[in-house]
């Protein structure tokens, strides 16, 4: 067993504490861990941000422990609560399997056993790692889905697949590839690192001795594709993309057109022999204008029959050499003009996943009309089904048909046509947004009301179309479901010179944040936002919620030089515009940072000053019903602070200050953190007989809270009293 006061124990500690911090009871844990580090070296040390600096702190505390059996005993106790491990998959979850492959698949042996070898090569410290690559339509996902399918077997311990959005305007940020992963592993949300360099490092421990495979399909570039790879000796990686990357130490296996005996093979597969054969006149022409490509194929097969199938020399302004456009072009000559008029519309932008209610808001055509066009436009292979489409009713376009669709647009409808379009589906997201954010969140003061929603009016029919929804979970659900049209939208407000709704927008994010994270995907529209809100409204009260928004999720992503630039912008810009509240909640913003940091000290005067500011507030001011609730979460934050002083008594009496106020007001959930904290202050001094009851009783006070995570490290924490 080892030593816990050895340094490769200390840095181990401090590396998975460090990976914690995601949830409350990491941040409970990391704030542990700051003043235990205070107290053992004497001074302040600077909370580590990276793998060099835990190094450093690590080295500082063994240099103490070895000399001093206190500190030696007290870091022992600290240390022993904390799970150096990688975590347990989610009991009940089964193994993580790849999509459905097809039916039919034609050739590709070559690359088939490229995949073979690569699979098959004995470890030895390089990742195992294939790069399937070729034109949009040719297959090149279809084969990596098919392969991992028929050799399931090599990896008992399951199949992993992300899309990376590589062929979108917007990649996905390796970080939110990463959660996507551990998600499919069983790993709690709860469970994951906050940083993208610590998700990849927490990972990379996940994985370590599991036999997977993981597809990476639409890659976008070396970059965003390197931090999700592991040379795990179970491991094996196939990358999907339309180019090879340089730089990448992968197995290429390139895939190009099928030959024309392999294109009527799968015809026939698919059709049938009579039909091919009752098709032999027009099949030259289908073959040409497919130009071997799967997708343009299976999408020729309902028009075999029709008589002077259009060779590419016919409308070659249309596709040019593209026979993804050109099968696209076919399908879309036979559609009636709602289901056309729908296609073009909703490819002006590049929404990551729609369904009939925005088609709806784009079109003025009701929603169960826009259902049934958007199935038509599915089944036509114009549009693809996103995974558990029935159930989710979302589509999105392949590339090159969107180009097509949107060509089209501006063919058929004009300028003025397509803006008034565009308009209309930003006016529906913003106000599902809005109102979507009030019934998540409708006590928070940062949340505009559904009424005031942003930019214009939304169109009586959008309005009718937002739904009330039947709780809290359900609402920020939808949030969460709409996260990435809602970050499309702010990028397309603002583009279209539309600041007020994408300011609106971002500030309807505020719930998704607070209680559901996903703060990479969120970053790109934060950032933007708060630009805007700076251009466009200096000094106003939503240039401040901007920077606040975008100063907590890089608090909680660890960017905390970012963090403090925007926490300190929020407060400007709330002290200009008057409002007290908000100044005062920035400053509040900057002291949590502080905490993050180790910074106690500093933590409990941006406290103090948050507090004086609260005071100022009026009758009429916004937030003032909120004051009371208000006042009561900077003392818990100040009892934080203080525990990280080692000043425990004044802590006990900070958060018993706090506890009666939410005690009283009923707030149980706020009441059981506050709890938790006074349980860490005994358990600090190691006296756990202190301790137990307030365990016990903020177990019982979470109930009916779903907070599961917070009561399993209850729990825990409960039997390493009742068991040191």
């Amino acid at each position: 067993m080892l030593d816990p006061i050895s340094l490769t124990a200390i840095t181990a500690v401090l590396g998975a504490v460090g990976l914690g911090t995601a949830n409350e009871a990491g941040k409970w844990v990391w704030e542990s861990a700051g003043g235990f580090v205070r107290r053992i070296v004497g001074r302040e040390v600077p909370a580590p941000a990276g793998a060099g600096e835990i190094d450093e702190v690590a080295r500082l505390v063994y240099e103490q422990v070895r000399r001093d059996p206190r500190s030696a005993a007290s870091w022992s106790a600290f240390a022993s609560r904390v799970n150096t491990g990688a975590p347990e998959a989610a009991a009940g979850l089964g193994q993580p399997r790849l999509p459905a492959s097809i039916r039919f698949f034609t050739d590709r042996k070559e690359a088939l056993k490229s995949l073979d070898r690569e699979a098959s090569r004995p470890a030895d410290g390089r990742p195992r790692l294939a790069l399937v690559h070729g034109p949009d339509g040719m297959g090149t996902s279809t084969l990596a889905v098919h392969w991992g399918s028929k050799q399931a077997r090599l990896f008992p311990d399951g199949q992993l697949h992300a899309e990376l959005g590589g062929t979108t305007s917007a990649p996905r940020d390796p970080g939110a590839v990463l959660r996507l992963m551990l998600r499919q592993l069983g790993v709690r949300e709860e469970e994951m690192p906050p940083g993208g360099r610590q998700l990849g490092e927490f990972y990379r421990r996940c994985v370590a001795d599991r036999r997977l495979l993981v597809v990476l399909d639409h890659a976008h570039s070396g970059a965003q594709v390197r931090p999700l790879l592991t040379s795990a000796p179970g491991v094996f990686t196939i990358m999907v993309a339309r180019h090879p990357f340089p730089g990448l130490d992968a197995v290429r296996v390139p895939v190009g057109p099928l030959t024309d005996k392999d294109a009527v093979r799968l015809l026939t597969d698919i059709a049938g022999k009579p039909a091919v054969a009752a098709a032999r006149a027009a099949l030259p022409s289908v073959l040409e204008r497919c130009g071997g490509s799967p997708y343009a194929l299976r999408a020729a097969v309902p028009r075999l029959s029709v008589p002077a199938y259009p060779t590419s020399r016919e409308v070659p302004d249309v596709h040019g050499s593209d026979p993804v456009r050109a099968a696209a072009e076919d399908a879309y000559r036979l559609l009636d003009p709602p289901a056309a008029r729908l296609y073009r519309l909703m490819a002006l932008r590049d929404w990551p996943a729609f369904d009939a209610e925005a088609a709806a808001w784009t079109t003025g055509i009701e929603a169960g009309d826009a259902a049934r066009a958007l199935e038509a436009l599915a089944d036509s292979m114009l549009l693809e089904r996103d995974a558990d489409a029935h159930d989710t009713g979302r589509y999105h376009y392949r590339p090159a048909a969107r180009e097509h669709a949107e060509a089209a647009a501006a063919r058929e409808d004009g300028i003025a046509a397509c803006s008034a379009a565009l308009a209309r589906t930003l006016r529906g997201y913003a106000a599902l947004a809005a109102a979507a954010a009030h019934q998540a969140l409708p006590e928070s003061w940062r949340v505009p009301g559904p009424a005031a929603g942003p930019g214009p009016a939304p169109d009586p029919a959008v309005r009718r179309r937002i739904p009330v929804y039947e709780d809290r979970g359900a609402a920020l659900e939808a949030l969460l479901a709409e996260s990435g049209n809602l970050v499309q939208a702010v990028r397309c407000a603002e583009e279209s010179g539309d600041p007020r709704t994408a300011v609106g927008v971002c500030r309807s994010l505020w719930p998704l944040q607070l209680k559901a994270g996903h703060h990479e995907t969120l970053l790109p529209a934060l950032r933007a936002g708060a630009r805007l809100a700076d251009a466009h409204f200096p000094g106003s009260a939503d240039a401040g919620a901007l920077h606040a928004q975008l100063a907590h999720s890089l608090t909680e992503l660890r960017l905390w030089d970012e963090a403090e630039t925007e926490s300190l912008a929020a407060a400007r810009a709330e002290e200009t515009a008057g409002h007290a509240r908000g100044h005062a909640s920035a400053v509040e913003f900057l002291g949590l940072l502080r905490l993050r940091q180790w910074r106690y000290e500093e933590a409990y005067a941006c406290f103090e000053q948050a507090g004086s500011i609260l005071r100022t507030l009026g009758a009429q001011d916004e937030g003032v019903a909120d004051l009371p609730r208000a006042r009561a979460l900077l003392e818990r934050h100040r009892g934080r602070a203080l525990r990280g002083l080692g000043r425990r008594e004044e802590a006990r009496t900070k958060l018993e200050s706090a506890l009666r106020y939410f005690r009283a007001g009923g707030d149980t959930y706020n009441a059981a953190r506050t709890l938790t904290d006074l349980a860490w202050t005994w358990l600090d001094a190691e006296d756990t007989d202190a301790a137990l009851p307030l365990i016990d009783e903020a177990i019982t006070t979470l109930g009916g809270h779903r907070a599961d995570y917070h009561l399993s490290h209850l729990r825990d924490m409960r039997e390493r009293c009742v068991n040191p």
